[in-house]
């Protein structure tokens, strides 16, 4: 199978001037005695290395780019995708949820036959998808289906959390900390809830005018909420001073609506994705400075799912999908569907894949917590990429 990937230029992080990262700021220092091999053994079990020491191996990541490809691909729905999550550690296990409610969970690693959960079909379309993180046998979801649910494998309902009773209000988002213990989740007019895992209601707001189409924890202090809408804007709240709608720490207006807000893993930056062409990349600890602005097609269409861009797990980089717009400033005829990496601080593309057998518009992509296979969900299809060599060891 022939990929295209086309390379580009190369493009310090911005720091969240918070006391609940000054930790993990400090562990950059790295002793001068220490060697490559060093480095990359701590790069390898998920500890920060020096600065430019990460910089050097994420430019060799992306060199590695040119040598993936698409190795396993799947289509178990009769309704298209809907949201992904890698299994937090094992980095070939990831669950995938349809329109029709359906959830597959696929180690692709191994030749058994995937784990799979009927949904309830129409009406039914599964709009967050998470791994409980205090035991992964299990995973919240939130649905069209109107509920926010606590749910394993082997298809049983542990837990509703949010539950309308009604087909004119579902929810649209969820994200889940383990630290706090806690659930969160947004719906189609507006409202965010917040919950313990015991499934205890601590608060219920109308946040948002309009759908909440997403809300994020930030991974280095989770008591800071992001939330996204089809308002046109994403808030900044601090859970623990939350008591009404205008009690946000920040709102960052959109020029359109907006479909992800998604903190980077060092909780130092907030990348934004609308529903016409613009990523924004914001510092977390300079709210009311202009964010970077990234110009990408990815428009908004009713019958697909919502171009999410996501984060590398490991560099600076931002991954999404392409949806080529004749109305976009630098379209090109002919133009691919291709996946784009940025360089998350320059807003410089660094790479583009491709696959000219899986040519169709790429809504959602997200790499692994080891940060080297890459799942993407394109209209039915499930696809993982990885580089050559590692695909033909699986």
């Amino acid at each position: 199978m022939n990929c295209l990937v086309m390379p580009y230029v190369k493009g310090s992080s911005r720091r969240f001037d918070s006391g609940c990262l000054w930790a993990g700021l400090a562990s950059l220092q790295v002793p001068p005695s220490c060697s490559i091999v060093r480095a990359l053994h701590r790069h390898k079990l998920g500890k920060a290395v020096r600065p430019s020491l990460q910089q050097g191996l994420q430019q060799a990541f992306l060199h590695s780019l040119a040598s993936y490809r698409i190795f396993q691909k799947a289509a178990p729905f009769d309704r298209r995708a809907t949201s992904l999550a890698w299994h937090p550690t094992h980095p070939s296990t990831l669950a995938v949820g349809s329109k029709g409610g359906d959830i597959m969970l696929w180690n692709f690693g191994i030749k058994d036959k995937p784990t799979f959960i009927k949904g309830i079909g129409a009406g039914g379309s599964i709009t967050g998808l998470k791994f409980n993180p205090l035991d992964t046998n299990q995973f919240f979801t939130s649905s069209m289906e109107g509920t926010t649910r606590l749910q394993d494998f082997k298809g049983n309902t542990l837990r509703v959390f949010t539950s309308s009773g009604t087909c004119n209000f579902w929810f649209c988002s969820l994200d889940v900390s383990a630290r706090s213990r806690m659930v969160v989740t947004g719906d189609n007019v507006g409202h965010v809830i917040l919950l313990n895992m015991d499934g205890r209601e601590l608060w219920n707001l109308r946040m948002h005018k309009k759908k909440v189409t997403h809300v994020a924890l930030n991974p280095c202090c989770d008591w800071f909420l992001a939330t996204a809408s089809v308002d046109q804007t994403v808030k900044i709240w601090d859970l623990r001073q939350v008591r009404g709608k205008s009690s946000f720490l920040h709102s960052l207006p959109h020029s359109h609506p907006v479909n992800a807000a998604c903190f980077s893993p060092d909780g130092a930056q907030l990348l934004t994705t609308d529903q016409k062409s613009e990523l924004r990349v914001y510092s977390a600890s300079q709210w009311d400075c202009p964010p970077s602005l990234i110009p990408h097609p990815h428009r908004h269409f009713q019958h697909l799912t919502p171009i999410k861009a996501t984060w590398h797990p490991r560099y600076n980089l931002v991954v999404v999908g392409r949806y080529p717009d004749p109305n976009f400033k630098s379209c090109t005829p002919h133009e691919l569907r291709t996946i784009d990496v940025f360089d998350g601080n320059s807003g410089k593309m660094m790479y583009q894949l491709y696959d000219p057998e899986s040519s169709g518009i790429i809504s959602l992509n997200e790499f692994n917590p080891m940060g080297d296979t890459l799942a993407s969900v394109m209209g039915y299809h499930i696809l993982i990429w990885s580089q050559e060599e590692a695909g033909m060891r699986t």
